[in-house]
């Protein structure tokens, strides 16, 4: 009989819950969180749950928690991984998850930084079609990037971590600061229908944890630049006389 691959999950909130439930049809999921409230779910949700780090299995390892947590996270399980394992982030940025997983792994473990551009609000309706980046390290991510495309659907970018961080701060952090500046101003009751388009595209963000917000907006070093430009086209489209 064929034995699925095992992943351990490191973090089962909201992107975490979605990760398990999608994995599991494909691999043997297990999952720990510190949250007594988060391993309850994840036991009422079907999956095993493991309460010490010190027995970490299986070959892939998904954190699935905040660039905030991440370096104490990898700090902790460092001690415990072996070689040939492989452990993937899905930090909202890269390049210092990047610099972590390379300075905190033990030799003879993959870090592969990753991306997924979706959530459980843009993941409802499955996961296929949507947009998963890898920034290539180690040596299995050609194994793990085939997976996701065939047996999840996942359209896969490769990229490097800073080239993401550079696109995704226009293609997602200033879509979290408009969403946020757009409450801040208020929905008129004389608007559009691509106001209220707007609105929804909007929604589908503004949920997101605080930690989240601050990381795409304030933790990715291009944010500034791009924050500028759009000022700056702003201004430039305002500056445009009326024609009579």
């Amino acid at each position: 009989m064929f034995e699925k691959p095992t992943l351990t999950i490191i973090g089962f909130g909201a992107f975490g819950a979605l990760a398990a439930a999608s994995l599991a049809p494909h691999l043997r999921v297990i999952v720990h969180d510190p949250s007594p409230h988060a391993r309850d779910a994840a036991l009422a949700a079907g999956f095993d749950v493991l309460d010490d780090l010190a027995r970490i299995e299986g070959e892939f390892i998904l954190l699935a928690v905040p660039v905030p947590a991440l370096e104490g996270c990898l700090t902790r399980l460092a001690p415990h991984l072996r070689p040939g394992q492989v452990v993937i982030d899905t930090c909202s940025i890269k390049e210092e998850p990047a610099r972590l997983m390379r300075h905190l792994l033990p030799p003879g473990v993959d870090g592969l930084p990753t991306h997924p551009m979706f959530g459980p609000n843009s993941a409802a309706r499955g996961l296929r079609g949507l947009r998963i980046v890898l920034c290539p390290q180690g040596v299995k991510w050609r194994r793990i990037a085939a997976f996701l495309r065939a047996r999840l659907g996942l359209q896969v970018i490769l990229t490097s971590p800073e080239d993401h961080d550079r696109q995704a701060a226009v293609g997602q952090g200033l879509v979290h600061l408009l969403a946020h500046a757009f409450d801040a101003v208020g929905a008129p009751a004389i608007r559009t229908s691509s106001f209220d388009l707007l609105t929804d595209a909007f929604a589908m963000v503004r949920s997101d944890p605080p930690e989240v917000f601050s990381a795409i907006t304030r933790g990715n070093r291009h944010m500034a630049d791009a924050r500028e430009r759009l000022v700056r086209a702003i201004a430039d489209l305002s500056s445009v006389p009326l024609r009579p």
